[in-house]
This record gives structure tokens, C-alpha cells and sequence, in this order.
């Protein structure tokens, strides 16, 4: 018996569940449907706080944060910083997409110094203002 299956051993298995399931059902998360789930609906609120320049999200007690600098008429991302217990949650992603959000709203331009944020910036290019 062999225990390794092809790539084409795994299409099939793939067609095979598709057709499985009734057409009531919604769609999945596929490339297919084009369907997203939003990754940031079950994390608390992005919080801004100013008096310590930095967007903070506390999740399991741990607080990740993003710390900026504000000038006249840019915002600059310095720090992004997410605690060992809590990683892999996309809380940067999620202050990252905060800071940038607010930053536009408040009429900023946003100026990555942060490594993360510049990555950030490169895979989200929506979150780059024309």
C-alpha cells in the first residue's frame, strides 16, 4: 500500500468533495468564489494612543502595539511589535491596516520606516493612496 498520493490523486479528491455538497450551502473560502473571510472580525478594536504615539490591540493580555510620529502633514510608522504568546493572529496586519487608515483619513501621508508596514504596504497595494 502506498501511503503518498499525486498531485493529480489530490485534484480528484478535491472534485470529488465539491460535489458533495449541496448548492445550499455558502461558498467556501476559495479562489474559485472569490469569497474572504475578514481576518480582523474577531479581533477586538484598534485602539490610537496618543499620549504614548502608538495604535495598540490587546488580545489574551498581551498588547501588540505600532508606534508613529506625527508631523504637520505625514504620519510615520517607526515600530511594529506583537508578543511571542499572541503571534500568528495578524494583529500587525491589523494595525497596519489601522495606522494606515487613519493616517489617510486624516488627510496624512504615510511614510513606512517600519520593515513590517513596508511589507505590509508592498502585499496590500489598496492601501497606498494614489
Amino acid at each position: 500500500m502506498e501511503y503518498w498520493r499525486t498531485v493529480d490523486d489530490d485534484r480528484d479528491l478535491d472534485e470529488t468533495l465539491e460535489e458533495t455538497f449541496p448548492a445550499s450551502d455558502a461558498p467556501a473560502n476559495t479562489v474559485e468564489t472569490g469569497v474572504r473571510v475578514d481576518a480582523f472580525a474577531s479581533l477586538p478594536p484598534v485602539t490610537d494612543n496618543h499620549e504614548a504615539h502608538r495604535f495598540e490591540l490587546t488580545v489574551a493580555g498581551e498588547t501588540a502595539v505600532l508606534n508613529y510620529e506625527r508631523t504637520g502633514s505625514s504620519m510615520v510608522l517607526v515600530h511594529t511589535e506583537v508578543p511571542p504568546a499572541v503571534r500568528g493572529r495578524h494583529l500587525a496586519d491589523a494595525l497596519a491596516k489601522a495606522a494606515i487608515d487613519r493616517a489617510h483619513a486624516e488627510g496624512l501621508r504615510v511614510m513606512a520606516a517600519c520593515p513590517f508596514v513596508k511589507a505590509y504596504m508592498r502585499r496590500h497595494p489598496d492601501s497606498q493612496r494614489s
